[in-house]
This record gives structure tokens, C-alpha cells and sequence, in this order.
């Protein structure tokens, strides 16, 4: 199975992996493409194994990358993902591999990821297994990983104000998604407008749409994220679970 790299001459032919066959998120995924659009003029990467699956991985330098994070002359992944039946049979190892061979002449790469494998973050034990290690932590839970090809490098790191794991606004509901990943739309703006609206509780949702908005994030992640009274609930789509833990 071959690696294709998706460019914006063949995007409108080619599908992105998540959301192939989802209808609700048809918008989402459209918008997804039109973000890929802009950013492949900033440098950014999509690999995919060329079969109808979710097997692919995202990757842009860190001067253009949304993520707040400080440093220089590393390559940031952005979304890493082997699904199914293409599990256990080198597809992941195979696009880091394509990772590192666009990284030539850079000092190493990083992921955002956490204390365990959660919801659209990489697989730390993946990332671990690679020779990737810890090199800076965000509460509650965010792990930055990197794997230098440079030794004599230095790590970037989180931004010291996406490390406190609370958002500014404590009242109600707080959402933040981008279009980065084609089920936010979807999931944000219809499902947890809904479940606000339902339990008649305040929501505020920011929709991340640059670079600037996204290194003022209060944790180190631009996909979706939900707070309820500033403290964060859950980096999933489906949401409203997490939020009947803690609204009482």
C-alpha cells in the first residue's frame, strides 16, 4: 500500500480519511478541506495510505503551526491516526517514516498527547515505542513528546499560558474547536448547542480561525475542547456525557 500526499491539486478528488461516509458532517468535512486549502501554503503535510480507511497522519513546521507552543526548526504533528483493520501491520510506523523523511534538515519532531491514549491525540505508548520522550507537561493532562535528530538541539515547549487547564470564562459552558478535523462543526454547533440549550445553561463557543487564535488557547489543543465554570470537562466530540458528570 502506497503513501499518498494530498496537495491542493488533488484534494477535491482525494477523501480525508475521517468522516468519509458521515453525512451530518458533510459541512464539517468540506470545511476541513478548505482549511487543508490554505495551510499546504504554510508547509502543512497530509500523508495518507492510499486506501478507503482512516490511516494517515498531519504534520506542519512549528513556525506555522496553530498549537501554542515556543521554539524553532522542529515538525509539529498534528493529527496521527491508523484505524481497524489496518492496525498491527506497519501503516503507523510507515508514516512516521514519511514524517521524518519531510523533516530532513530539521532538528527533530513533536506531538501534543497526554498521560494515556485519549480521544484524537497520538498514542503516547506509539510515540514512546518510536524513541519519542516527555519534554514539557500542561494540566490536567497534556504530554508534549519529541524525538530530536538534532542532539545538540533544544525542545520546544508548551506556552506558559496554555498550561493552566482552566479556561477565563466560569460561567456555564465554554467550547473551542477549529476546522481542523471535519466532525467539530458538526458535534459543536448543532449537538452541544442543543444540550445547552435543553439543560438552559449559558454556553460560549470560540471558533479558533488563525494562528493567533490558536497559541491563545488555555491548553495545548485547537481541535475541541469543553469546559464547564472554567475547568475542562472533555476533548470529545460527544460531550454532553462528561458534562452530566459534573453539572449537578
Amino acid at each position: 500500500m502506497e503513501i499518498l500526499k494530498l496537495t491542493d491539486k488533488n484534494i477535491q478528488d482525494e477523501h480525508i480519511c475521517c468522516a468519509i461516509s458521515d453525512k451530518k458532517c458533510k459541512d464539517g468535512y468540506e470545511k476541513k478541506k478548505e482549511w487543508l486549502k490554505t495551510e499546504f501554503k504554510n508547509g502543512y503535510n497530509f500523508q495518507k495510505v492510499d486506501v478507503r480507511g482512516k490511516v494517515f497522519i498531519e504534520y506542519i513546521p512549528i513556525e506555522s503551526s496553530w498549537l501554542p507552543l515556543i521554539g524553532n526548526n522542529f515538525m509539529v504533528i498534528n493529527c496521527f491516526w491508523v484505524s481497524g483493520q489496518f492496525k498491527g501491520k506497519g501503516n503507523g510506523k510507515k508514516l512516521l517514516k514519511q514524517c521524518l523523511v519531510d523533516s530532513k534538515g530539521m532538528d527533530g519532531i513533536i506531538a501534543v498527547s497526554s498521560d494515556k491514549k485519549r480521544p484524537f491525540t497520538t498514542d503516547p505508548k506509539f510515540l514512546k515505542h518510536h524513541g519519542f520522550e516527555i519534554i514539557d507537561e500542561a494540566k490536567p493532562y497534556f504530554k508534549l513528546w519529541g524525538l530530536k535528530t538534532n542532539p545538540n538541539a533544544e525542545f520546544p515547549k508548551f506556552m506558559e499560558s496554555a498550561k493552566s487547564g482552566n479556561c477565563p470564562n466560569n460561567n456555564g459552558i465554554t467550547a473551542y474547536y477549529s476546522n481542523t478535523c471535519p466532525f467539530t462543526e458538526f458535534y459543536t454547533n448543532k449537538l452541544l448547542r442543543e444540550y445547552a440549550e435543553k439543560k438552559k445553561i449559558p454556553l460560549k463557543v470560540n471558533h479558533i480561525t488563525s494562528q493567533e487564535d490558536g497559541r491563545k488557547m488555555p491548553i495545548p489543543w485547537i481541535i475541541n475542547s469543553v469546559f464547564y465554570k472554567g475547568e475542562l470537562v472533555s476533548l470529545e466530540m460527544k460531550a454532553e456525557r462528561h458534562l452530566e458528570k459534573v453539572i449537578k
